[in-house]
């Protein structure tokens, strides 16, 4: 069914509902919309990673890294566990290992759909 026709068929609960969560929607979408946010989530998304395994994989220098981990934290979809001197970081928002799922099924997926 295209979205249209899921928005015209919705029950006015339904759409208070919705009107209610655009809010935290929009705030998931704009952290995503970042290019190393988002890459560094796709990352985390395989599991936990500290700041010297994303610098590696990510080719970026750790300031920039921390710089967006900092962000991540704010927005509440990543956080840490303290190892000695290592900070290790996991995805802490369900809404958005879902939506890291959709994304790399669209964009990196093999196509088979």
């Amino acid at each position: 069914m295209p979205p249209t026709a899921t928005l015209e068929a919705a029950r006015p609960h339904d759409l208070e509902r919705m009107f209610g969560s655009a809010r935290q929607a929009s705030g998931l979408l704009k952290a995503l919309s970042h290019e190393s946010r988002l890459l560094i989530l796709c990352i985390l998304s395989q599991g936990e990673k500290s700041v010297t395994e994303l610098e590696e994989i990510l080719d970026m220098r750790q300031p920039a890294i921390s710089q967006q981990l900092a962000r991540l934290r704010f927005d509440g979809l990543v956080e840490t566990r303290r190892e000695g001197k290592a900070i290790y970081y996991t995805i802490a928002s369900k809404e958005a290992e879902r939506v890291i799922a959709v994304l790399y099924d669209i964009y990196c997926g093999t196509g088979d759909a």
